[in-house]
């Protein structure tokens, strides 16, 4: 049977191009081995499931215990009614057991017969004690629940915990995207716990890495093995640069290029390919990348990834919440210093979510910035935005909850309207940069643009600009420019007065036309 690139669920040995799927959560089986409670936290889509369903597997065929992953999911219906979402909770986890487990493991038909409020941990109680074998359990999706009934499942554990191995799970390790701390509840004045409590008999918090460059090596070559079709070196290269190995990046941009762009395998998978698939994999918006658009929408995270957008400083966020972006997958800790967003498609990404309001808001413009040649004439673009700002950039502002870099927002959502001719916008940022640096490539044009805000009690940032800039445009190798300055403090003067363009030289000897706005 052939094999493919799994995007969705699960994987399974048989139909997919898989690696081991316990190989990136070391030491676990010496938590269990030790009775331990644990929580394993990872964004969606990095293998967490396929790697517990396949350990539950692994130690019910050691025959040292029984095993089984066991999904909370059915419960989140009833975040404010513990009682009603125990019912479809354990319904589910018979299931479970009778579909994964041989019948003598199953869990005993009167499992449920504990009082309202207390039922799980009595179907745990009830399964321990008639299991001929300490039971593991895995519960995965448990920050589904939220408020009381995610309390009620955690405390019921935690009552339970001391009994065991004989009376209760020998080990439970609950599964979700976050840490304990961060699950979500409306109790106490508060949107989440803050604390281990009630689960602080949790003996340790794990997170699923991402793939390493070599292990991204060996996933491709398994399809290489199957199908005689090669990935080039500077392919998997370019895969994991893009990626930084997050697994569903990793397999989606393979899928999408052996499936639709390098159909027949005698042709072998090159940069150019894996560049055009990224280019796709945006474009299509799939569930994965989606998913990001509503996590910008979180105060905590839009307090972390605006300013990271703008080049400018965090401020003073809590370390929990860029603990909470980390282990979301948003954003990581740069070796060389400070937090960037954790790969180059989520830096693209990004942006591009967030202008799409912008973009829906943008009224008719025609395409005058291209010669009768289809040509990209740069000095049209720029009046065709001039003009375009005079009449709709006010208005365009609000049409974004990220204020702070709304100016960016709503010139990157004009820039797309050129790239959607066939062109290219890449976009630089980060954290204390101060700017923000793009750059649109359109056929044989390509033109370096550097974005400034001029805040409230800062000097004017033209000066750093030009000096950036200049390294910026040397760094892309053109040798002209734009510097947009927006004027965001109290005292600007109004829209229409502060609008205005002028040409500069660098100290380098580029032209670059400053645009203040």
């Amino acid at each position: 049977m052939s094999r493919w690139f799994n995007t969705a669920g699960p994987c399974e040995a048989q139909i997919h191009y898989m690696l081991s799927p316990t190989i990136r959560l070391p030491n676990l089986l010496r938590l269990i081995e030790q009775r331990s409670y644990f929580v394993i936290h990872a964004p969606r889509q990095t293998g967490k499931t396929t790697a517990m369903l396949a350990l539950a597997k692994q130690l019910t065929e050691s025959g040292r215990y029984t095993a089984v992953m066991v999904s909370a999911e059915v419960g989140a219906s009833f975040s404010h009614d513990p009682r009603a979402a125990e019912l479809p909770i354990l319904d589910s986890w018979w299931t479970s057991a009778k579909f994964d487990l041989p019948e003598y493991l199953h869990p005993p038909d009167s499992w449920g017969d504990a009082q309202p409020g207390r039922k799980i941990q009595g179907a745990l109680q009830t399964w321990a004690k008639a299991s001929p074998r300490p039971l593991v359990l895995f519960i995965d999706e448990i920050d589904s629940l939220q408020d009381e009934t995610l309390i009620s499942v955690l405390r019921q554990l935690r009552d339970g915990y001391r009994g065991r191995p004989t009376n209760f799970p020998i080990s439970v390790g609950l599964i979700g995207l976050r840490d304990v701390r961060d699950y979500k509840v409306a109790a106490g004045g508060s949107e989440r716990l803050n604390t281990a409590s009630p689960f602080n008999i949790k003996e340790r918090s794990l997170t699923l890495r991402d793939f390493n460059a070599k292990e991204v090596e060996q996933l491709y070559q398994q399809h290489t093995d199957d199908t005689g079709q090669v990935f080039t070196t500077e392919a998997i290269r370019t895969v994991f640069d893009l990626t930084q190995g997050q697994p569903w990046l990793v397999n989606a941009l393979a899928k999408e290029t052996v499936q639709e762009i390098v159909t027949d395998t005698n042709i072998e998978i090159t940069l150019e390919h894996i560049q055009k698939a990224k280019e796709e994999l945006i474009a299509h918006k799939d569930t994965h990348l989606d998913s990001l658009a509503e996590k910008l929408q979180e105060p905590r995270i839009k307090a972390i990834i605006e300013p990271i957008l703008a080049g400018s400083e965090l401020g003073n966020v809590p370390w929990d919440d860029i603990q909470f972006v980390i282990d979301l997958g948003l954003c990581k800790m740069d070796p060389r210093g400070g937090l960037v967003i954790a790969n180059p498609i989520y830096r693209e990404v990004l942006p591009r979510v967030l202008t799409m309001t912008p973009m829906a808001s943008l009224p008719e413009i025609a395409p005058t910035w291209f010669s009768a040649s289809g040509d990209l004439n740069t000095d049209a673009l720029l009046e065709a935005f001039i003009a375009f700002w005079c009449q709709h950039g006010e208005p365009l502002l609000g049409t974004t909850a990220y204020h702070e870099i709304a100016p960016h927002l709503v010139l990157m959502a004009f820039l797309h309207r050129v790239v959607n001719g066939g062109g290219t916008l890449e976009r630089e940022y980060a954290i204390g940069r101060d700017r923000m640096d793009l750059y649109l490539r359109y056929k044989d044009v390509t033109l370096g643009i550097e974005l400034k805000v001029w805040r409230e009690k800062k000097k004017d940032p033209e000066e750093e600009g030009l000096e950036q800039l200049d390294s910026y445009l040397e760094r892309i190798k053109v040798d002209f420019g734009w510097l947009f300055v927006f004027d965001r403090g109290e005292k600007a003067l109004p829209f229409a007065e502060r609008l205005g363009t002028k040409v500069a030289t660098t100290k380098k000897g580029r032209s670059v036309t400053i645009i203040r706005a």
